[in-house]
This record gives structure tokens, C-alpha cells and sequence, in this order.
């Protein structure tokens, strides 16, 4: 199904190298490849002199090295993150004792809605969860630095506290895992939410900027027509969990298998995630019935 978007997987970025990807924007790649992070979790270095970090990654002593190499005749003066997954914020309490820059967010990790009772978040260790910026920013709010300004843009549904980062002066956007150019993004309640997953790809793609710069893989050129087809995928992938359903009552496992076609067997726990994550919007729609809450080993059916 994921034929309809156009993924690029063709990304030569090296561990470790500083690569200037636009004027006043430079990337580091960290070590840390994997089926969720492509080649590696991508780091941003905004400005000259005086600059900004943008996810600072993993805690791997060889990429916290890379970082502070690469701005070593510089001051950091900011320090942001687009949200709490241990690949995007794991060096980021080394990067601000050794810079003494504060840090920005939207706000503490957290789940998108309460666990359900003997509900178990199985993607817990995933989030960092001592993670409190030091200036919370609410959508919208503007942090300017030397010769650069970035925007918030609040942008849940990957985790309830996923924020882009607006470039003003380059109409671009730091868009962390919202988007992404080798692979759709995972959805895995409790902690994600279709919801608000397509509710801020929509909200993405009405806006002027073209050029993302993704939290893995390669900086996407044609934003809002990538974010046009991820749209279109998702509600094609409501549609399929539909006709699976028509052929009565179902369970997770067996919906995955009926709509996953070559699915890598490492990504199978995330693909019941996110069938997970698309009925729990589809039973508050009304448009499929389960009994009490929408949970990863609850019965489907149609109304």
C-alpha cells in the first residue's frame, strides 16, 4: 500500500560527518541505524557563530563527540527538541552540560490518552521521560537567535508532545518523525494518535514550506505534496481495515495480516500498533464497534 508515496531510500549520509543540506543548516547522522531509524537519527546545527541544535540524538559518545566537534568554534546558544524519543533527546544532557545552553520543547513526555485497566505501554522504554525543557513553548511562540528565528508548530500524533520547527528565513521545517521520506510514521497508542496524527499532517500541509528536514533520511524537497500522499495513504489504510472487517468480526493479528503485504517481520508489533491506532479513531467515529475500549487484543467488528 505504501506504493503511493514516493520514498526515497537512496540517503549516503555518513555517521559522524557535518553536511551543509541548505544555506545556514547543517546535519550530522548518528550511528544508530535500526528498522525504526533508517541509517540514523539526523541532527541539525542551525546558524553560523552563534547556533541552535536540533535533536541532538542518541547518548552515543562517538555522535556527542561528532556534534561538539562540529560546532567547536561556536557557541550553542539553543538547544530544541521535537520530542521525547530516546533517539532524538538521548544526547541532549551532554550537549547542555558541555554548552550550557538551555533547552526547548513542547513539554514532558506523556501518553496521548490513560492506559486502559491491564493495558501494558509496550513502547515505553522508548521515551524519555526525565526529558523538562527549560522554556516550554507553546504553539506558535517564536525563539530568535543569531540570524535565524524558529516558529513552533505543534504537531502531535507521533507522541502527544511532537513540535516542528518552523526556519522562517529559509521556508523550511524541522518536522522530527511527523514525516519522513524512507517511511510512513509510526502511530503506536497510547502514547501516539491517529487523531491527531492526520489532524496535524492536515494542519502541515496547508502551510507554504516545501523543503522538511526529517528526523531520518535524507530533507524532503515537495513537502505538503509528501504530506498530500501520506494523507491519502492513511485513509487508504482505514479503507483496507474496512474490507477486512466486511468479512466479519476480527482481531488485530489477523487484520494485520490481511493488509500487510511483504511485511519485515521486525516491524510486525509496530504494524499492530498502528491498525491499533487507526480503530481506536474509527471506533470513536462509530464506523467499527469493539467491546469496551479499543485495545491491542480487543474483537472488531462493523456496525
Amino acid at each position: 500500500m505504501a506504493d503511493d508515496i514516493p520514498f526515497e531510500r537512496r540517503f549516503t549520509a555518513v555517521p559522524g560527518v557535518v553536511e551543509e543540506v541548505a544555506p545556514g543548516v547543517r546535519r550530522v547522522l548518528a550511528p544508530n541505524p535500526g528498522p525504526f531509524t533508517f541509517t540514523g537519527t539526523c541532527t541539525y546545527i542551525v546558524g553560523r557563530g552563534e547556533v541552535a541544535i536540533i535533536d541532538p540524538g542518541p547518548d552515543d559518545a562517538s555522535h556527542i563527540a561528532a556534534v561538539l566537534a562540529a560546532v567547536e568554534a561556536e557557541t550553542v546558544t539553543h538547544l530544541f527538541l521535537t520530542h521525547t524519543h530516546r533517539d532524538h533527546s538521548g544526547a541532549l544532557a551532554a550537549l547542555k552540560a558541555a554548552t550550557g545552553a538551555p533547552t526547548y520543547g513542547e513539554g514532558p513526555h506523556r501518553a496521548a490518552r490513560p492506559l486502559h485497566a491491564q493495558e501494558v505501554n509496550t513502547l515505553d522504554s522508548a521515551g524519555d521521560r526525565g526529558f523538562l525543557p527549560d522554556v516550554a513553548l507553546a504553539d506558535g511562540a517564536r525563539v530568535e537567535g543569531a540570524g535565524w528565528t524558529l516558529a513552533a508548530l505543534a504537531t502531535p500524533g507521533h507522541t502527544a508532545n511532537h513540535m516542528a520547527f518552523v526556519l522562517e528565513e529559509a521556508g523550511a521545517i524541522f518536522v522530527g518523525d511527523h514525516v519522513m521520506g524512507w517511511s510512513t510514521t509510526v502511530v503506536a497508542p497510547p502514547d501516539g494518535s491517529m487523531n491527531d496524527y492526520m489532524q496535524s499532517l492536515r494542519r502541515l500541509g496547508q502551510r507554504p514550506e516545501t523543503l522538511y528536514f526529517p528526523g531520518h533520511g535524507g530533507v524532503i524537497t515537495q513537502g505538503p505534496a509528501f504530506v498530500e500522499r501520506f494523507l491519502r495513504h492513511r485513509l487508504a489504510r482505514e479503507t483496507a481495515i474496512m474490507r477486512a472487517l466486511e468479512r466479519g468480526p476480527r482481531r488485530i493479528p489477523d487484520i494485520v495480516r490481511a493488509i500487510y503485504f511483504g511485511l519485515d517481520p521486525r516491524l510486525a508489533g509496530a504494524a499492530g500498533l498502528s491498525t491499533l491506532a487507526h480503530l481506536e479513531d474509527l471506533v470513536e467515529r462509530g464506523d467499527v464497534l469493539t467491546d469496551g475500549p479499543a485495545v491491542l487484543a480487543g474483537l472488531y467488528r462493523l456496525p
